[in-house]
């Protein structure tokens, strides 16, 4: 079984997007998943609440507090646990998810403050590789527009830090705002979501194939 947590250290970077999409990915492969929010804000449970039983999202367990107790509970009943972390490292929640997790998902947005405030996560997830040391970190680039300047260079200045890069990157699309709004994954959106929904398959299979 796998733990992902999706970190991040600053808000808009497609975070809690990233975390469900992922879910959703994995479900969609036939793994038994589940989501545990560990974000106070809860913005991954009210996405699943905005749907209806049928939308397609694993379940969501609310986890701002008690965190290691909750993915114990749930870690044996599930391939996968995906935790949603709060937009801040120095939160205690994100320490206790990078802890736990096999695989260390930070997504950012194509600017060069955003790639800046990677610096902090890194450090953190190599202090806490003296207690797990089998975490595995990739940066994911979010947000990409492919025809601005940023978007294409970012992804070469990312590859200067100390974290390693997903070789996918997500694009920014209309699609996923849409699927907020319907309580759903990219996954259940039909033609609308087939590029999404690859972009998050790919990642996936680059994520586990290499862990």
């Amino acid at each position: 079984m796998s733990i992902i947590a999706v970190v991040g250290n600053k808000g808009g970077t497609g975070k809690t997007t990233l975390a469900l999409n992922l879910a959703a990915g994995l479900a969609a492969r036939g793994d038994a998943v589940v989501i545990v929010d560990a974000d106070p804000q809860q913005s991954a449970y009210q996405w699943r609440l905005a749907g209806d039983a049928d939308n397609g999202l694993p379940h969501v367990v609310a986890a701002a507090l008690g965190l290691p107790k909750t993915v114990q509970a749930l870690r044996d009943a599930h391939e996968h646990v995906v935790i949603d972390c709060p937009p801040s490292i120095k939160a205690p929640q994100a320490e206790a998810a990078l802890r736990l997790a096999n695989y260390a998902l930070v997504p950012v947005q194509p600017s060069p403050m955003d790639l800046w405030a990677t610096t902090h996560i890194a450090k953190v997830i190599e202090r806490l590789r003296a207690e797990n040391p089998g975490l595995r970190a990739l940066i994911v680039m979010s947000q990409l527009e492919p025809r601005t300047t940023l978007s294409k260079l970012m992804p070469e200045a990312a590859m200067e830090m100390d974290l390693p890069v997903a070789a996918v990157g997500i694009r920014r699309r209309s699609i996923h705002r849409h699927c907020v709004l319907e309580g759903r994954s990219v996954f259940q959106a039909g033609k609308r979501g087939l590029e999404a929904a690859a972009e998050i398959d790919q990642l996936l299979t680059e994520l586990l194939n290499h862990g």
